[in-house]
């Protein structure tokens, strides 16, 4: 269930709640009806709750409606995406909108592996054993892992306020992160041993393109002389992030090459504390951190004050989420159930903190969405607007 909770939940929703708006801004067009944006949000929220739910429960029914809703979100989610880039002034079809594209095609296929199988098809019963790691390979990283990693391509260099550029690295990594999961998917349905390790092979080429572009973009980065701890407490938390999802793949590819096709190599307990709670969770802290002071409502004085408050314990935070994954990953593989727990509480303390330092920076701006409407800019945004 936390699992469930922590990918299909925290980091699907969003997903698509951020990724039409990286979409028109990467292909000059409008992000979308906001109509269409709220009921694909709506889709995914009540699909994740629900598969959640009844996974905890051990219901067939409940994670059977919330598999149909989720898919039918992330239909609705490439159907959105096709439309914006269908009236884009920009480029279109270029390297990151496929990522995009192949990674919401990959977890339709694993979300749809997983709702035949909660819903009793005897066919996917009969062969769940090769087809569950078909399914963690296709959604974990073929979608979370590939979203995060080519949204990282503009976002990264961003918060450390270097160029842009479409780098050798990160060509490599999104090749390798677009090709390999699913390769290593399709090894698993096959039985395919051969299939199963080139794909792994491609994902951890993949893996180390993407820390050779966080090192390059790290070498270029800007010189801050003001919010140093909201500079740091950003880059460091996606920074990190991406190191995690490397330990992850490397994890996971390895026990592959070893094993081959054989359900065997995969091993939830070994990747569960680098990928979902390192990797995925860290990086939307970091994300929202940068976002909601950099692009949020309000004005000047007022991203200010959430940038100070969402700086605060930076270097606190930091230590204890990657500590606390560090030695929750030791002992979930070594099974120490104390470590486990303390240092699950030490990670589930820094988020928390997190949650909350955010929740308080975005209460700072409920009452004050925009400019005054009785002043001169108001009047001229309207005019402009209408």
């Amino acid at each position: 269930m936390p699992i469930h909770l922590a990918l299909p939940g925290a980091a699907t929703v969003a997903i698509g709640a951020v990724l039409p708006f990286f979409i028109a801004a990467l292909a000059a067009a409008r992000p979308g009806r906001p109509a269409v944006r709220i009921v694909v949000l709506g889709l995914l929220a009540s699909g994740a709750l629900a598969v959640s739910s009844g996974v905890w429960l051990g219901s067939g029914p409940i994670a059977t409606t919330g598999g149909l809703l989720f898919i039918a979100g992330l239909v609705g989610l490439g159907w959105l995406l096709a439309s914006i880039l269908g009236g884009a002034l920009g480029p279109q079809r270029g390297l990151l909108p496929r990522a995009y594209a192949a990674a919401i095609a990959n977890v339709i296929v694993g979300a749809s592996l997983a709702t035949l199988y909660v819903a009793g098809w005897t066919p996917v019963l009969e062969a769940w054993g090769g087809l569950k790691p078909a399914h963690a390979w296709l959604n974990v990283f073929g979608f979370v892992g590939l979203v995060i990693s080519a949204t990282l391509v503009h976002l990264y260099p961003t918060v450390l306020g270097t160029r842009i550029s479409l780098r050798r690295s990160i060509r490599l990594a999104l090749g390798g992160l677009s090709v390999g999961p699913p390769a290593v998917a399709l090894g698993y349905l096959l039985g395919s041993d051969p299939v199963a390790r080139a794909g792994a092979l491609v994902v951890l080429a993949g893996a180390g393109a993407l820390l050779w572009f966080i090192g390059e973009a790290h070498r270029a980065r800007g010189r801050w002389t003001t919010d140093a701890a909201w500079h740091r407490f950003s880059s460091w938390s996606l920074a990190a992030g991406a190191a995690w999802y490397a330990v992850g793949i490397a994890i996971a590819a390895v026990r592959v090459l070893g094993s081959g096709a054989d359900p065997a190599g995969w091993a939830t307990d070994l990747v569960a504390a680098p990928l979902v709670t390192g990797f995925v969770l860290q990086v939307l802290v970091g994300s929202w951190t940068h976002l909601l002071p950099a692009v949020g409502p309000g004005d000047q004085r007022l991203h200010a004050r959430q940038r100070t408050v969402l700086a605060a314990g930076a270097n606190t935070r930091l230590a204890a989420l990657n500590g606390g994954v560090a030695l929750l990953a030791v002992g979930l593989s070594s099974g120490l159930t104390s470590l486990v727990v303390a240092r699950a509480l030490a990670a589930a303390g820094a988020l928390s903190g997190s949650v909350a330092l955010f929740a308080r920076a975005a209460l700072l701006g409920a009452n004050r969405v925009g400019p005054d409407p009785a002043s001169e800019p108001a009047r001229q945004t309207r005019q402009i607007g209408s």
